[in-house]
């Protein structure tokens, strides 16, 4: 029989990649418009993406595995003191996780007999799960927070560097910042499709707030260009 697969699974990894390329469309198109605003030519205005793109791609993933990093050690700190306690203790831990399964319905002898065969099978992994919530689905990866954040974005922020290509300069702005929001709207379909959730939805939330950013972006271009 095959096992059954399971969208929480992809909670990880798909955290760290809708951020990654929300990110990089919004902040680099951002950038793009509000130098744009500003009165720069099509040189600075596509040097100014291509160095968002990279501090960018580094600050995301320098941040997610810092922020990653902090969560790992916290449920290694956890998991530290459950072996301890397992070691030292044994019984009361027993009872703890009878405990556990009886305030959850189990009948108390179902309770104790599951507690008694999940210590003997392996303790340390059944109080990982079942009190600190702890399992192989939800475990903090770093590594894979920080390359994905990374990649994502990057693949996020070529999306309107492109559009800077296309157009003549006349109709950078308004090409950068349509093209930026369908970007934005495929990516929140994207997202709701793979993690199983309605479209409407993530879609309208996810250009709502791109376009919010765009539009202060290039109106503080616009202000201090002009007063420049």
């Amino acid at each position: 029989m095959q096992a059954e697969q399971h969208l929480l699974g992809r909670i990880g990894w798909l955290r760290a990649a809708v951020l990654g390329a929300n990110d990089g469309i919004i902040s680099t198109a951002s950038l793009i418009l509000g130098v744009a605003s500003a009165g720069a030519g099509w040189r600075p205005v596509l040097e100014a993406g291509i160095a968002g793109l990279f501090a960018g791609a580094m600050s995301m993933a320098a941040g997610e595995y810092v922020s990653v990093s902090s969560q790992s050690d916290t449920e290694h700190a956890d998991l530290d003191r459950e072996r301890r306690e397992l070691a030292a203790d044994p019984a009361a831990e027993r009872e703890e996780l009878a405990r556990l399964y009886l305030a959850r319905g189990v009948a108390a002898e179902t309770a104790q007999q599951v507690a008694d065969q999940l210590m003997a099978h392996d303790a340390l992994t059944a109080h990982a799960r079942d009190e600190l919530g702890v399992s192989d689905l939800s475990t903090a990866r770093p590594v894979q927070a920080a390359l994905t954040s990374a990649a994502t974005f990057s693949a996020g922020a070529a999306a309107p560097l492109i559009l800077v290509l296309l157009p003549p300069q006349h109709w950078l702005v308004a090409a950068v910042a349509a093209g930026s929001l369908v970007a934005l709207a495929l990516l929140g379909m994207v997202g709701a499709w793979v993690g199983g959730a309605g479209l409407v939805r993530p879609t309208l939330r996810v250009t709502f707030w791109g376009a919010l950013a765009m539009a202060v972006t290039a109106g503080a271009g616009a202000l201090f260009g002009g007063a420049g």
